[in-house]
């Protein structure tokens, strides 16, 4: 852990657990996604909190799918959250589900019924609603609720046997109706679904809610510290509870505060919405606040650990500024991403004293924030290039440091050049730049003696690589998109993705590698996209250089 900052109230309570001998000094924490659907940055931060605190105090951490869903779940969820977690860095101890346990939990259900703690009950979810009353007013038990231990095995076991329909019965814990925590006023233990299982086939009909699995599912694998988020605080009674009446591991449970971030949604529910209505493209869309769609924007395993690390771990609820992320990416991308020349809206310049057909290379280091470059490349330059329309004016105002009729501005890496005059189109627009260079005012060697303020870049005419540039901005205008009226889908910003499919890339981009970062010179972070091909060359946009939202 890091010296700078002080021990989070998780840690406080491992270091006391070790202090006091508890479990012999062991830590095993565990990460229990349900796989029904991608993992998101709030899971990220659960990821790091769980796996960290466990290397930490050299401990271990089990992956435990609670796949007790089987109508909502999906190998291809399962697949994507062990990818997920393993670029993010860790190792699990064990692979594990929470259908591994189904029989010993099963067991546990008739162990309390057994001991007059558990029954069927025939009545539908809209009763059991009813029965259960309100925060202000005591539920009231029903004649299921007085039925015999024989009676509710032999039903149980009917359950399992599938000889009872979708909803007919449910197995509710008998703990109390007056209990001011709605959590323990009877909660239902297993509800019938006759429903094919990804890894238990047609084996069962019944299947264990959440509630139940959990916390049978820690004692089992003797989880020392169960990590969860703030809405599961009412739970942990209920928790407690099954441990204690089944005598079995006392796990424990604590709970920190999810993460919540600005211009985005949290919510699977919601981002399922997102990709199934087409307002995304799938769940790793690089718009998405999915760990694969971070990953495909160019986020790293280490800016995301870096932002988690940053974020810390509280006990309240709170709004984390996306910006905080963002910054981690710039942090992370500026000391490893290699520098690459790009020209997103082009525009024509001749260097009319440069020989029409004599070309020469010039360097240009890879990334200037390393000792010694990290090497660099070789960048063609010819009498033709290509420069940003955005750096050209016809009338320009004063301080305006880049290429007008008169100023002089550097080619990165190459010569000082001065605009002399330019050609237009019938519509009056800007189709060509007409610049002289300096031959002696070379990059690195310059002796010319002229001084000037504007760098810009620039690409080869006849050396360009053509590129399509996705440019990524925040999926929602609105901060809080799940608090605003109405449908939260109304709230999407139209612009969070621009596509300019003819930008124009220095060559040495055609052996751009997936999952590297690159720096388009002036314009952003970029990586390339998983759908690029050798013929088809697509960049997304990570980041820009600097945080520009705030100016909006």
């Amino acid at each position: 852990m890091s010296e700078e900052r002080s021990l989070n109230f998780l840690e406080e309570i491992v270091e006391e657990d070790i202090r006091e001998g508890k479990h012999a000094g062991r830590v095993l924490t565990r990460f229990p996604p349900e796989p029904n659907g991608y993992l998101h940055i709030g899971h990220a931060k659960s990821i790091c909190l769980n796996f960290g605190l466990a290397l930490e105090y050299g401990g271990q951490t089990n992956l435990r799918f609670d796949d007790t869903n089987p109508v909502k779940e999906d190998v291809e969820y399962v697949d994507s959250i062990k990818e997920d977690v393993k670029w993010l860095g860790f190792e699990w101890a064990n692979e594990l589900y929470a259908s591994d346990y189904f029989d010993i939990i099963y067991a546990f259900a008739m162990n309390l019924i057994r001991k007059g703690l558990a029954y069927v009950d025939d009545s539908t979810p809209e009763e059991i609603a009813a029965q259960k009353g309100t925060p202000t007013e005591p539920g009231k038990g029903n004649e299921y609720r007085n039925r015999s231990i024989e009676e509710n095995l032999r039903l149980f076991e009917e359950m399992k046997d599938a000889k009872y329909p979708d909803g007919a019965k449910v197995l509710r814990a008998k703990v109390d109706l007056a209990s001011p925590n709605m959590q323990m006023r009877d909660p239902i233990m297993y509800r019938i679904k006759h429903a094919h299982h990804h890894r238990t086939g047609d084996k069962w009909c019944i299947y264990p809610m959440y509630d139940f699995a959990h916390g049978q599912s820690d004692a089992i694998e003797e989880i020392t510290h169960s990590i969860c988020t703030l809405e599961f605080v009412p739970h942990r009674p209920l928790y407690d509870w099954f441990i204690e009446q089944l005598e079995i591991f006392p796990s424990k449970q604590y709970e920190f505060a999810r993460l919540n971030l600005n211009y985005t949604v949290m919510s699977k529910r919601k981002l399922l919405q997102l990709v199934e209505d087409k307002h995304v493209d799938g769940w790793d869309d690089p718009r998405m606040p999915t760990i694969s769609g971070l990953r495909r924007r160019g986020y790293t395993p280490a800016s995301i650990r870096d932002f988690c690390e940053r974020i810390g771990v509280a006990k309240r609820e709170n709004m984390i500024d996306v910006s905080l992320l963002e910054f981690c990416i710039r942090e992370d991308l500026n000391k490893t991403a290699w520098r690459r020349m790009a020209v997103l809206d082009p525009i024509k310049l001749v260097i009319t004293n440069y020989p029409e057909d004599q070309f020469e290379d010039m360097f240009g280091e890879n990334n200037p924030e390393v000792e010694g470059g990290e090497g660099g490349r070789k960048i063609p330059f010819g009498r033709e290039l290509w420069i940003e329309r955005e750096d050209f004016m016809e009338d320009p105002p004063k301080k305006f440091f880049r290429l007008a009729v008169g100023n002089m501005v550097r080619l990165k890496s190459a010569y000082i050049i001065k605009c002399e005059y330019f050609e237009k189109d019938a519509n009056g627009n800007v189709t060509e730049i007409h610049c002289t260079y300096f031959p002696e005012s070379h990059s690195g060697s310059d002796t010319s003696g002229l001084s000037v303020k504007g760098t810009i870049h620039w690409v080869s005419v006849p050396h360009a690589k053509t590129a399509e540039v996705r440019l990524y901005d925040r999926l929602f205008q609105v901060e809080d998109p799940s608090n605003e009226d109405g449908d939260f889908k109304d709230y999407i910003n139209p612009n969070s993705l621009t596509i300019l499919p003819n930008a124009y890339i220095e060559a040495d981009l055609a052996t751009a590698v997936p999952g590297k970062g690159y720096q388009f010179i002036r314009k952003g972070y970029f990586t390339l996209d998983k759908n690029s091909t050798t013929d088809r060359l697509v960049f997304n946009r990570t980041v820009t250089l600097k945080d520009g939202w705030v100016k909006k």
